[in-house]
């Protein structure tokens, strides 16, 4: 009996020094991670897409009377084309003063009738691309504090049948242009 004991303390004590190393060997590789005392500082968000007024400046020789009335979301002007060949042109910057990136979408202009469209030329020239009618589909970036050329162009038509153009009396055109801003972030 005396000899049974003894395998089993030997036993017993085989095991508990297995297990002790089994312990050592885990706490030696083990570690923990802890993430603490953090802060994370979100900066305020602006949205402000509009024309930068001080960029304005007419650019043919024919000047809108009186002058153009400028906001920041709207340039109105009244010209006068005499002749064909008469030309009013300006520029202005569509500014993104906000901290959100912003893409242009879509441009919708006014249509000239068929008749009009035989004696008058109505371009907007946005980043260096031409657009004659309403557009959309676009996808022109405007990144933070980013800014974009905008040009619009009236122009007096000879047209190939001179009895196209107006004869009776003189012809006012209503013109308009609205430009489609998102974020683009979505």
């Amino acid at each position: 009996m005396r000899k049974e004991n003894n395998v089993q303390n030997y036993v017993i004590v085989i095991l508990s020094i297995t297990l002790l190393v089994m312990a050592v060997g885990f706490a030696a590789f083990s570690q923990n991670l802890s993430i603490s005392s953090s802060t994370a500082t979100f900066k305020k968000a602006k949205w402000d897409v509009h024309f930068d007024t001080t960029t304005f400046t007419e650019t043919s020789t024919i000047t809108a009377s009186p002058a153009p009335t400028l906001s920041n979301t709207n340039v109105s002007f009244t010209v006068t084309l005499n002749k064909p060949g008469d030309v009013y042109s300006f520029r202005i910057s569509a500014k993104n003063f906000g901290t959100i990136d912003a893409k242009m979408t879509g441009i919708t202009m006014s249509g000239l009738t068929a008749d009009q469209a035989k004696y008058v030329s109505y371009t907007i020239t946005y980043a260096g691309e031409e657009y004659t009618s309403t557009t959309s589909n676009l996808n022109f970036p405007l990144a933070a504090e980013g800014s974009h050329s905008v040009v619009v162009t009236v122009k007096y038509l000879l047209p190939a049948d001179a009895a196209d153009l107006p004869s009776e009396q003189d012809q006012t055109v209503n013109l308009s242009a609205a430009f489609d801003y998102e974020d683009a972030i979505s």
